[in-house]
């Protein structure tokens, strides 16, 4: 039987980056995985969802090529080329984790694992199985799409968004169930190939979670003006497939009648069937409790990524895989939730940190805030780019910078030093007074932080 430090069940974001970081800090590591390295984000999320989405870009690029003075006589898709770019990406990329986790001597196991005991892991594989021990063991397993009764998912004409990465088709139309992220990249990617998208959504906004209405209203605006129609404040009700059609009923009573269903509402945390009952980890509803140090109720147990709920996004999983490895290897850390970006692939880009300002007055801070146009920038300006804005939102007291929203080009790169900004409790003028290269679409940040400050050049404000 083999002993090791630290076991991973799972190999997703979280499970691969905390292996490797254990390794290199000199523990013995074990990961186990029932499907592909690099999880749902890799295999079946963000990485293969942003390589269509590139191929989306450039045929709408192609196709406006001539408001840059370039003429294109003739241009077409290709979706089995489009879908053979994704699965190009995905396996090289897969091949690249492997290579970090064996560089490392980091021992892969493929099956599925069952915790048997704080510290003994059965696998079990296509040749049987296999008892693996460890000092600590990390749960890894990440989340995957809900299986809704309601919506009769068959994976041909009602899809998940698993089912959409490898349809391998551009249908005619198709209704979107969900403007979240994975909803409106979606309607992003199958409009900009000519399907006629509509986009279904429960709460009165697109984008629930973001409490900016002045955000979400401006992304709803670009959808409709691209020709995908949005419902919120609806309800699907039932959805019915009949002679290769799908018949979505709305609570309004309007059917609406399409070739495909995607559902990207809901995810299932991985917490079941994973022995958690034979060392009585405390779980509620599905998600594994853990404290400001990633432990479980149950000594030498963690628990990292989706599993543990909160954002389910890859780079907090990486962190936390990062953060439970140093606190396995005796470092002196806890997870900081205070500053986690996030970001939209839409076309444009949306991307948030921090609190917005109608989140910060619910807390009952007095804020300032600032916001710039891109039409005012000169790099968006030539990019035709110019749809969007930044907004940043301050402490009035103190000009500390506690938040930030973007919606236009490059948002969800643009983010990032925002992001470091709330992090280290920067001010405005901080900001404000770092030379940013010119012409660059991030001079909007630094123009954006001036508004309040009453120094900002390039838009006028009525004094």
């Amino acid at each position: 039987m083999e002993k090791f430090d630290v076991i991973f069940l799972g190999a997703g974001s979280g499970g691969y980056v905390g292996a490797i970081r254990a390794a290199d800090l000199g523990k013995k590591v074990c990961i186990i995985e029932a499907r592909e390295l690099g999880g749902t984000c890799l295999n079946r999320g963000c990485i293969p969802t942003k390589a269509l989405l590139k191929s989306a870009e450039v045929f709408h690029t192609v196709k406006e090529a001539k408001n840059f003075g370039v003429n294109v006589d003739s241009y077409s898709f290709d979706v089995n080329g489009i879908y053979s770019w994704k699965e190009n990406v995905v396996k090289k990329l897969v091949s690249g984790v492997e290579y970090l986790l064996k560089s490392r001597k980091v021992v892969i196991k493929k099956g599925r694992g069952r915790i048997i005991d704080n510290e003994t892991v059965e696998i079990e594989t296509s040749e049987g199985k296999e008892i693996v021990q460890g000092e600590n063991i990390v749960i890894a397993t990440g989340s995957e799409p809900a299986m809704i009764p309601t919506f009769k998912i068959d994976g041909k004409n009602v899809l998940t968004s698993d089912d959409a990465l490898t349809l391998g088709e551009i249908p005619k139309d198709i209704v979107i169930i969900g403007a979240g992220a994975i909803g409106i990249e979606f309607a992003t990617f199958y409009s900009t190939f000519g399907t006629k998208v509509t986009i279904v959504e429960m709460m009165p906004q697109v984008v629930p979670t973001l409490k900016d209405k002045k955000v979400a209203n401006y992304l709803q605006r670009i959808l409709n003006k691209k020709g995908i129609e949005v419902k919120v404040g609806a309800k699907i009700e039932s959805v019915e497939v009949k002679d290769g059609k799908v018949y979505s009923t709305l609570s309004t009573g309007e059917v609406l009648e399409s070739e495909k269903v995607l559902v990207s509402i809901g995810r299932k945390l991985n917490s079941d069937n994973i022995g958690l009952e034979n060392i009585g980890v405390n779980v509620d509803r599905g998600r594994i409790v853990v404290d400001e140090y990633l432990r479980t109720n149950v000594k030498n147990v963690y628990a990292i990524g989706d599993v543990i709920g909160g954002l389910l996004l890859a780079h907090k999983a990486m962190k936390e895989g990062e953060v439970v490895a140093e606190i396995i290897a005796g470092e002196n850390k806890k997870m900081d939730y205070r500053v986690v970006p996030w970001a939209i692939f839409s076309s444009p880009e949306i991307a948030a940190c921090g609190l917005t300002e109608e989140e910060a007055k619910e807390q009952g801070i007095d804020v300032i805030t600032g916001e710039f146009p891109f039409s005012a920038n000169g790099k968006a300006v030539s990019m035709n780019a110019t749809d969007g804005f930044v907004k940043v939102v301050a402490r009035k007291e103190d000009k500390v910078i506690i938040g930030a929203q973007i919606i236009g080009p490059e948002a969800s790169v643009m983010i990032a030093e925002l992001a470091l900004a709330i992090q280290n409790n920067l001010t405005l003028d901080d900001v404000a007074d770092t030379i940013h290269t010119h012409p660059t679409l991030p001079e909007a940040i630094m123009e954006a932080v001036k508004v309040p400050l009453g120094s900002v050049v390039h838009i006028y404000l009525r004094r």
